[in-house]
Protein backbone atom coordinates (compact mmCIF):
# COMPACT_ATOMS: atom_id res chain seq x y z
CA UNK A 1 0.00 0.00 0.00
CA UNK A 2 0.99 3.44 -0.95
CA UNK A 3 -0.07 6.66 -0.48
CA UNK A 4 -0.13 7.19 -4.92
CA UNK A 5 -2.36 4.51 -4.81
CA UNK A 6 -4.57 6.23 -2.60
CA UNK A 7 -4.85 9.69 -3.91
CA UNK A 8 -5.47 7.54 -7.49
CA UNK A 9 -8.41 5.70 -6.25
CA UNK A 10 -9.82 9.06 -4.41
CA UNK A 11 -9.30 10.60 -7.53
CA UNK A 12 -11.28 8.06 -9.72
CA UNK A 13 -14.13 8.01 -7.31
CA UNK A 14 -13.21 4.85 -5.47
CA UNK A 15 -14.68 4.07 -2.35
CA UNK A 16 -11.48 3.87 0.22
CA UNK A 17 -10.47 1.13 2.32
CA UNK A 18 -10.75 1.16 6.50
CA UNK A 19 -6.79 0.14 5.57
CA UNK A 20 -6.22 3.38 3.05
CA UNK A 21 -7.74 5.60 5.45
CA UNK A 22 -6.00 4.32 8.73
CA UNK A 23 -2.80 4.10 6.50
CA UNK A 24 -3.27 7.78 5.36
CA UNK A 25 -4.08 9.17 8.81
CA UNK A 26 -0.89 7.77 10.49
CA UNK A 27 1.14 8.44 8.08
CA UNK A 28 0.82 11.86 7.63
CA UNK A 29 0.33 12.43 11.53
CA UNK A 30 3.73 11.06 11.83
CA UNK A 31 4.98 13.24 8.85
CA UNK A 32 5.62 9.87 6.63
CA UNK A 33 3.15 11.32 3.78
CA UNK A 34 3.91 14.81 2.88
CA UNK A 35 1.61 18.19 2.36
CA UNK A 36 1.52 17.95 -1.16
CA UNK A 37 0.39 14.25 -1.19
CA UNK A 38 -2.12 15.03 1.92
CA UNK A 39 -3.40 18.09 0.14
CA UNK A 40 -3.97 15.88 -3.03
CA UNK A 41 -5.95 13.38 -1.15
CA UNK A 42 -8.02 16.00 0.83
CA UNK A 43 -8.87 17.88 -2.23
CA UNK A 44 -9.90 14.58 -4.11
CA UNK A 45 -12.34 13.50 -0.72
CA UNK A 46 -13.79 17.26 -0.98
CA UNK A 47 -14.44 17.01 -4.82
CA UNK A 48 -16.18 13.49 -5.00
CA UNK A 49 -17.02 13.15 -1.31
CA UNK A 50 -17.43 10.57 0.73
CA UNK A 51 -19.25 7.38 1.66
CA UNK A 52 -21.17 7.36 5.42
CA UNK A 53 -18.49 4.32 5.80
CA UNK A 54 -15.56 6.15 4.45
CA UNK A 55 -16.31 8.98 6.98
CA UNK A 56 -16.73 7.21 9.82
CA UNK A 57 -13.57 5.04 9.39
CA UNK A 58 -11.85 8.61 9.28
CA UNK A 59 -13.46 10.07 11.92
CA UNK A 60 -12.23 6.74 14.14
CA UNK A 61 -8.63 6.79 12.62
CA UNK A 62 -7.92 10.74 13.16
CA UNK A 63 -9.72 10.21 16.77
CA UNK A 64 -7.26 7.37 17.13
CA UNK A 65 -4.46 9.89 16.50
CA UNK A 66 -3.57 10.73 19.82
CA UNK A 67 -4.69 10.10 23.81
CA UNK A 68 -8.00 8.91 24.40
CA UNK A 69 -9.45 10.07 27.47
CA UNK A 70 -10.55 7.29 29.77
CA UNK A 71 -13.41 7.99 31.93
CA UNK A 72 -14.49 4.46 33.16
CA UNK A 73 -13.30 4.93 36.32
CA UNK A 74 -16.18 7.53 37.02
CA UNK A 75 -18.51 4.72 36.72
CA UNK A 76 -21.43 6.95 35.29
CA UNK A 77 -22.85 8.06 31.64
CA UNK A 78 -21.09 10.75 30.64
CA UNK A 79 -22.93 13.62 28.17
CA UNK A 80 -20.43 15.55 26.25
CA UNK A 81 -21.85 18.76 25.05
CA UNK A 82 -20.37 20.47 22.14
CA UNK A 83 -21.62 23.72 19.96
CA UNK A 84 -20.46 24.44 15.84
CA UNK A 85 -19.99 28.22 17.47
CA UNK A 86 -21.23 31.36 17.61
CA UNK A 87 -21.78 34.73 19.17
CA UNK A 88 -22.66 35.38 22.40
CA UNK A 89 -22.93 31.69 23.30
CA UNK A 90 -22.58 31.46 26.76
CA UNK A 91 -24.35 28.34 26.81
CA UNK A 92 -21.75 26.22 28.12
CA UNK A 93 -21.36 28.73 31.67
CA UNK A 94 -24.72 28.29 32.21
CA UNK A 95 -26.03 24.75 31.08
CA UNK A 96 -23.18 22.70 32.43
CA UNK A 97 -23.43 23.79 36.56
CA UNK A 98 -26.75 23.26 35.72
CA UNK A 99 -27.31 19.83 34.60
CA UNK A 100 -24.74 19.29 37.18
CA UNK A 101 -26.95 20.33 39.91
CA UNK A 102 -29.65 17.85 38.69
CA UNK A 103 -27.06 14.79 39.15
CA UNK A 104 -25.10 14.66 35.26
CA UNK A 105 -21.50 14.28 35.61
CA UNK A 106 -19.48 16.96 33.51
CA UNK A 107 -16.44 16.53 32.42
CA UNK A 108 -15.66 19.87 29.69
CA UNK A 109 -12.49 19.86 27.47
CA UNK A 110 -13.40 23.37 25.99
CA UNK A 111 -11.81 25.40 23.66
CA UNK A 112 -10.70 29.03 22.87
CA UNK A 113 -12.47 31.65 20.21
CA UNK A 114 -10.48 32.04 16.86
CA UNK A 115 -12.35 34.68 14.82
CA UNK A 116 -15.41 35.63 15.17
CA UNK A 117 -16.91 33.44 17.65
CA UNK A 118 -15.87 33.04 21.11
CA UNK A 119 -14.10 30.35 23.29
CA UNK A 120 -15.80 28.72 26.91
CA UNK A 121 -11.71 28.84 27.83
CA UNK A 122 -11.24 32.44 27.26
CA UNK A 123 -14.70 33.32 29.25
CA UNK A 124 -13.73 31.35 32.30
CA UNK A 125 -10.17 33.14 32.47
CA UNK A 126 -11.99 36.34 32.75
CA UNK A 127 -12.42 34.62 36.29
CA UNK A 128 -9.45 35.88 38.45
CA UNK A 129 -7.72 32.95 39.74
CA UNK A 130 -9.72 30.69 37.58
CA UNK A 131 -7.06 27.21 36.21
CA UNK A 132 -8.21 26.46 32.89
CA UNK A 133 -4.76 24.09 32.74
CA UNK A 134 -5.70 21.30 35.04
CA UNK A 135 -3.99 17.48 34.41
CA UNK A 136 -6.15 14.59 33.76
CA UNK A 137 -5.36 13.21 37.38
CA UNK A 138 -6.84 15.75 38.69
CA UNK A 139 -9.59 17.09 35.85
CA UNK A 140 -11.29 13.30 36.76
CA UNK A 141 -10.42 13.65 40.47
CA UNK A 142 -12.75 17.30 40.57
CA UNK A 143 -15.48 15.47 38.65
CA UNK A 144 -15.58 12.62 41.38
CA UNK A 145 -15.48 15.56 44.04
CA UNK A 146 -17.50 17.82 43.12
CA UNK A 147 -19.13 16.54 40.04
CA UNK A 148 -18.26 19.15 37.22
CA UNK A 149 -14.72 20.22 36.13
CA UNK A 150 -14.38 22.23 32.79
CA UNK A 151 -10.90 23.00 31.63
CA UNK A 152 -9.26 23.74 28.31
CA UNK A 153 -7.91 20.55 25.82
CA UNK A 154 -4.81 19.08 27.96
CA UNK A 155 -4.20 15.76 26.44
CA UNK A 156 -3.02 15.38 22.82
CA UNK A 157 -6.16 14.53 21.43
CA UNK A 158 -7.06 13.89 17.71
CA UNK A 159 -3.81 15.46 16.73
CA UNK A 160 -4.08 13.94 12.82
CA UNK A 161 -7.75 16.20 13.04
CA UNK A 162 -5.64 19.29 13.84
CA UNK A 163 -2.92 18.47 11.18
CA UNK A 164 -5.65 18.11 8.41
CA UNK A 165 -8.15 20.82 9.32
CA UNK A 166 -4.80 23.46 9.12
CA UNK A 167 -4.03 21.91 5.78
CA UNK A 168 -7.69 22.28 4.51
CA UNK A 169 -7.78 25.84 5.55
CA UNK A 170 -4.74 26.06 3.31
CA UNK A 171 -6.35 24.75 0.22
CA UNK A 172 -9.76 26.09 0.61
CA UNK A 173 -11.08 22.71 1.79
CA UNK A 174 -12.71 23.76 4.44
CA UNK A 175 -16.77 23.33 3.49
CA UNK A 176 -16.86 20.26 2.84
CA UNK A 177 -19.50 18.34 5.07
CA UNK A 178 -17.83 14.96 5.50
CA UNK A 179 -14.50 16.68 6.47
CA UNK A 180 -16.29 18.82 8.72
CA UNK A 181 -18.13 15.87 10.36
CA UNK A 182 -15.39 14.26 11.25
CA UNK A 183 -13.40 16.64 12.75
CA UNK A 184 -15.78 17.44 15.16
CA UNK A 185 -16.80 13.83 15.99
CA UNK A 186 -13.23 12.85 16.08
CA UNK A 187 -12.68 15.01 19.02
CA UNK A 188 -15.56 14.14 20.87
CA UNK A 189 -14.88 10.01 20.71
CA UNK A 190 -11.45 11.22 21.72
CA UNK A 191 -12.66 13.09 24.81
CA UNK A 192 -14.23 10.18 25.96
CA UNK A 193 -17.68 10.46 25.26
CA UNK A 194 -20.26 8.01 24.46
CA UNK A 195 -23.45 10.02 24.47
CA UNK A 196 -23.04 13.67 22.63
CA UNK A 197 -25.02 16.57 22.54
CA UNK A 198 -24.57 18.68 19.43
CA UNK A 199 -25.59 22.26 19.29
CA UNK A 200 -25.45 23.04 15.39
CA UNK A 201 -26.35 26.64 15.23
CA UNK A 202 -27.91 28.41 12.03
CA UNK A 203 -27.58 31.68 10.83
CA UNK A 204 -25.16 34.71 10.12
CA UNK A 205 -23.09 33.86 13.07
CA UNK A 206 -22.53 30.25 12.68
CA UNK A 207 -20.06 28.32 10.52
CA UNK A 208 -23.37 26.84 8.93
CA UNK A 209 -25.33 29.64 7.21
CA UNK A 210 -28.29 27.81 5.78
CA UNK A 211 -30.63 24.72 7.04
CA UNK A 212 -30.05 22.73 4.46
CA UNK A 213 -26.31 22.60 5.64
CA UNK A 214 -27.03 22.15 8.97
CA UNK A 215 -29.27 19.42 8.58
CA UNK A 216 -26.50 17.88 6.15
CA UNK A 217 -24.19 18.05 8.78
CA UNK A 218 -26.51 16.83 11.83
CA UNK A 219 -27.20 13.58 9.95
CA UNK A 220 -23.93 13.16 8.93
CA UNK A 221 -22.45 13.55 12.55
CA UNK A 222 -25.04 11.32 13.66
CA UNK A 223 -24.67 8.72 11.14
CA UNK A 224 -20.99 8.59 12.15
CA UNK A 225 -21.77 8.39 15.85
CA UNK A 226 -24.16 5.29 14.71
CA UNK A 227 -21.64 3.26 12.98
CA UNK A 228 -18.89 4.27 15.98
CA UNK A 229 -21.24 3.09 18.91
CA UNK A 230 -22.13 6.08 20.02
CA UNK A 231 -25.72 8.40 20.73
CA UNK A 232 -25.73 11.71 19.68
CA UNK A 233 -28.59 14.48 19.13
CA UNK A 234 -28.37 17.56 17.57
CA UNK A 235 -30.15 20.79 18.40
CA UNK A 236 -30.18 23.33 15.60
CA UNK A 237 -30.48 26.44 17.18
CA UNK A 238 -31.01 29.90 15.67
CA UNK A 239 -27.43 32.45 15.41
CA UNK A 240 -29.05 34.63 12.79
CA UNK A 241 -28.70 37.48 16.11
CA UNK A 242 -26.36 37.02 18.94
CA UNK A 243 -27.15 34.95 21.70
CA UNK A 244 -28.48 36.85 24.74
CA UNK A 245 -27.43 40.63 25.27
CA UNK A 246 -23.78 40.14 25.76
CA UNK A 247 -21.10 39.46 23.55
CA UNK A 248 -17.40 39.83 24.85
CA UNK A 249 -15.77 37.47 27.61
CA UNK A 250 -16.13 38.68 31.21
CA UNK A 251 -19.05 40.61 29.86
CA UNK A 252 -21.01 36.90 29.08
CA UNK A 253 -19.62 35.91 32.86
CA UNK A 254 -22.06 38.13 34.00
CA UNK A 255 -24.90 37.53 31.94
CA UNK A 256 -24.72 33.73 32.86
CA UNK A 257 -24.14 34.75 36.86
CA UNK A 258 -27.13 36.68 36.37
CA UNK A 259 -28.83 33.96 34.33
CA UNK A 260 -28.27 31.26 37.05
CA UNK A 261 -29.49 33.88 39.59
CA UNK A 262 -32.62 33.65 37.58
CA UNK A 263 -32.17 36.94 35.31
CA UNK A 264 -33.26 34.12 32.00
CA UNK A 265 -33.33 35.92 28.86
CA UNK A 266 -35.90 34.37 26.40
CA UNK A 267 -33.55 33.17 23.61
CA UNK A 268 -30.82 31.89 26.20
CA UNK A 269 -33.39 29.84 27.98
CA UNK A 270 -34.82 28.15 25.47
CA UNK A 271 -31.61 27.12 24.11
CA UNK A 272 -30.16 25.90 27.65
CA UNK A 273 -33.36 24.30 28.47
CA UNK A 274 -33.49 22.11 25.18
CA UNK A 275 -30.21 21.25 24.98
CA UNK A 276 -30.10 20.36 29.04
CA UNK A 277 -33.39 18.19 28.90
CA UNK A 278 -31.96 16.45 26.40
CA UNK A 279 -28.51 15.70 28.19
CA UNK A 280 -30.51 14.74 31.07
CA UNK A 281 -32.51 12.21 28.83
CA UNK A 282 -29.03 10.63 27.62
CA UNK A 283 -27.61 10.20 31.20
CA UNK A 284 -31.01 8.29 31.70
CA UNK A 285 -32.50 10.91 34.20
CA UNK A 286 -35.60 11.03 32.59
CA UNK A 287 -36.85 10.47 29.32
CA UNK A 288 -39.81 12.93 29.39
CA UNK A 289 -38.28 16.48 27.77
CA UNK A 290 -40.50 18.29 29.42
CA UNK A 291 -40.32 17.14 32.68
CA UNK A 292 -36.64 17.35 32.07
CA UNK A 293 -36.92 21.26 31.45
CA UNK A 294 -39.35 22.03 34.68
CA UNK A 295 -36.24 20.16 36.91
CA UNK A 296 -33.71 22.05 35.29
CA UNK A 297 -36.07 25.72 36.17
CA UNK A 298 -36.58 24.56 39.68
CA UNK A 299 -32.77 24.40 39.98
CA UNK A 300 -32.13 27.37 38.57
CA UNK A 301 -35.36 29.05 40.83
CA UNK A 302 -34.17 27.14 44.36
CA UNK A 303 -30.55 28.15 43.74
CA UNK A 304 -28.73 24.98 43.05
CA UNK A 305 -27.51 25.17 39.77
CA UNK A 306 -25.97 28.82 40.68
CA UNK A 307 -24.48 27.20 43.94
CA UNK A 308 -22.70 24.43 41.37
CA UNK A 309 -21.38 27.08 39.41
CA UNK A 310 -19.79 28.90 42.39
CA UNK A 311 -18.15 25.15 43.61
CA UNK A 312 -16.91 24.83 40.39
CA UNK A 313 -15.30 28.12 40.33
CA UNK A 314 -13.93 27.69 43.91
CA UNK A 315 -13.03 24.04 43.19
CA UNK A 316 -10.77 25.32 40.30
CA UNK A 317 -9.03 28.31 42.02
CA UNK A 318 -11.46 30.93 41.01
CA UNK A 319 -11.98 33.83 43.43
CA UNK A 320 -15.71 33.49 43.76
CA UNK A 321 -16.72 37.21 44.96
CA UNK A 322 -16.36 38.21 41.61
CA UNK A 323 -19.63 35.45 40.71
CA UNK A 324 -20.90 36.82 44.33
CA UNK A 325 -20.48 40.81 43.51
CA UNK A 326 -20.34 41.17 39.40
CA UNK A 327 -19.28 44.95 39.60
CA UNK A 328 -16.12 43.84 40.63
CA UNK A 329 -14.80 42.67 36.95
CA UNK A 330 -12.72 44.95 35.82
CA UNK A 331 -14.65 47.35 33.56
CA UNK A 332 -13.77 48.90 29.91
CA UNK A 333 -12.15 52.39 29.72
CA UNK A 334 -14.91 53.59 27.31
CA UNK A 335 -18.63 52.21 27.64
CA UNK A 336 -20.66 54.49 25.30
CA UNK A 337 -24.38 53.88 24.11
CA UNK A 338 -25.47 53.65 20.79
CA UNK A 339 -28.54 55.46 20.12
CA UNK A 340 -31.34 54.91 17.49
CA UNK A 341 -31.56 57.10 14.74
CA UNK A 342 -35.78 56.19 13.84
CA UNK A 343 -38.31 54.31 15.88
CA UNK A 344 -39.99 51.36 14.54
CA UNK A 345 -38.89 47.37 14.83
CA UNK A 346 -35.40 45.57 14.94
CA UNK A 347 -35.59 43.69 11.96
CA UNK A 348 -32.18 42.44 11.87
CA UNK A 349 -28.53 41.82 13.90
CA UNK A 350 -26.36 40.21 11.76
CA UNK A 351 -24.41 37.89 14.53
CA UNK A 352 -21.36 37.41 12.50
CA UNK A 353 -20.68 41.37 12.07
CA UNK A 354 -21.42 41.83 15.72
CA UNK A 355 -19.02 39.46 16.55
CA UNK A 356 -16.44 40.94 13.82
CA UNK A 357 -16.74 44.16 15.63
CA UNK A 358 -16.15 43.02 18.93
CA UNK A 359 -13.02 41.09 17.85
CA UNK A 360 -11.53 44.15 16.39
CA UNK A 361 -12.10 45.56 20.07
CA UNK A 362 -9.90 43.52 20.92
CA UNK A 363 -12.08 40.24 22.71
CA UNK A 364 -10.68 37.92 19.85
CA UNK A 365 -8.25 36.64 18.04
CA UNK A 366 -7.00 35.78 14.75
CA UNK A 367 -4.01 33.54 15.69
CA UNK A 368 -4.57 30.62 18.52
CA UNK A 369 -1.49 32.76 20.33
CA UNK A 370 -2.73 35.93 19.93
CA UNK A 371 -3.56 37.62 23.60
CA UNK A 372 -7.03 38.66 23.69
CA UNK A 373 -8.76 41.87 26.22
CA UNK A 374 -11.14 40.32 28.83
CA UNK A 375 -13.15 43.46 29.19
CA UNK A 376 -14.26 44.82 25.91
CA UNK A 377 -17.45 43.61 23.91
CA UNK A 378 -21.08 44.63 23.01
CA UNK A 379 -24.09 44.92 25.06
CA UNK A 380 -27.19 45.08 22.98
CA UNK A 381 -30.37 46.55 24.88
CA UNK A 382 -32.68 45.07 22.04
CA UNK A 383 -33.16 41.63 19.80
CA UNK A 384 -35.06 41.13 16.72
CA UNK A 385 -38.47 41.70 16.77
CA UNK A 386 -38.16 44.84 19.90
CA UNK A 387 -40.05 48.22 19.11
CA UNK A 388 -37.81 51.24 19.48
CA UNK A 389 -37.87 54.77 19.59
CA UNK A 390 -35.59 56.93 18.07
CA UNK A 391 -32.92 58.27 20.14
CA UNK A 392 -33.56 55.14 22.24
CA UNK A 393 -30.23 53.15 23.48
CA UNK A 394 -30.04 50.35 21.19
CA UNK A 395 -26.36 48.99 22.84
CA UNK A 396 -23.18 49.54 24.23
CA UNK A 397 -20.03 48.98 23.23
CA UNK A 398 -16.81 48.36 26.16
CA UNK A 399 -13.67 49.68 24.68
CA UNK A 400 -10.59 50.12 25.69
CA UNK A 401 -8.96 52.58 22.85
CA UNK A 402 -10.86 55.65 21.52
CA UNK A 403 -9.70 54.82 17.70
CA UNK A 404 -11.24 51.07 17.94
CA UNK A 405 -14.44 52.69 19.94
CA UNK A 406 -15.23 54.72 17.11
CA UNK A 407 -14.84 52.26 14.46
CA UNK A 408 -17.37 50.09 16.41
CA UNK A 409 -19.74 52.60 16.44
CA UNK A 410 -19.81 52.90 12.80
CA UNK A 411 -19.80 49.49 12.08
CA UNK A 412 -22.40 48.53 14.41
CA UNK A 413 -24.92 51.24 12.74
CA UNK A 414 -24.27 48.72 9.92
CA UNK A 415 -25.50 45.50 11.25
CA UNK A 416 -28.38 46.76 12.96
CA UNK A 417 -31.91 46.92 10.44
CA UNK A 418 -35.04 48.84 11.69
CA UNK A 419 -37.90 48.86 9.76
CA UNK A 420 -41.28 50.83 10.68
CA UNK A 421 -43.81 47.86 10.24
CA UNK A 422 -43.98 45.14 13.29
CA UNK A 423 -41.39 42.13 13.29
CA UNK A 424 -41.59 38.48 14.62
CA UNK A 425 -39.02 37.17 17.58
CA UNK A 426 -36.86 34.49 16.10
CA UNK A 427 -37.37 31.15 16.93
CA UNK A 428 -34.08 30.61 19.18
CA UNK A 429 -35.04 26.52 18.35
CA UNK A 430 -35.13 24.98 15.08
CA UNK A 431 -35.34 21.68 14.93
CA UNK A 432 -34.49 18.02 17.09
CA UNK A 433 -32.39 15.65 14.86
CA UNK A 434 -31.64 12.30 16.31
Amino acid sequence: MNILDIIENKRDKKELTKEEIEYFVRGYTEGNILDYQAAALIMAMFINGMSKQETTDFTLAMANSGEILDLSKLDKIIVDKHSTGGVGDKVSLILLPLVASAGVLVAKMSGRGLGFTGGTVDKLESIPGYQTEVDIHNFVKNVENIGISMISQTLNLAPADKKIYALRDSISCVESIPLIASSIMSKKIASGAQKIVLDVTVGSGAFMQNLHDAEKLSREMIEISKLANRETVCVLTNMDEPLGYSVGNSLEVIEAVRFLKGEMIEDVKQVVLELGAYILKLAGIGDDINKNKELLIENIKNGKAYDKFLELIKNQGGDISYIENTEKFSKAKYIEPIYSTQEGYVKAINAKEVGKIVGNLGAGRIRKEDKIDLSVGIVLNKKVGDKIAKNEIIAYIHANEKEKLEIAKEELYKCILIVPTKVDKLQSIIKIID
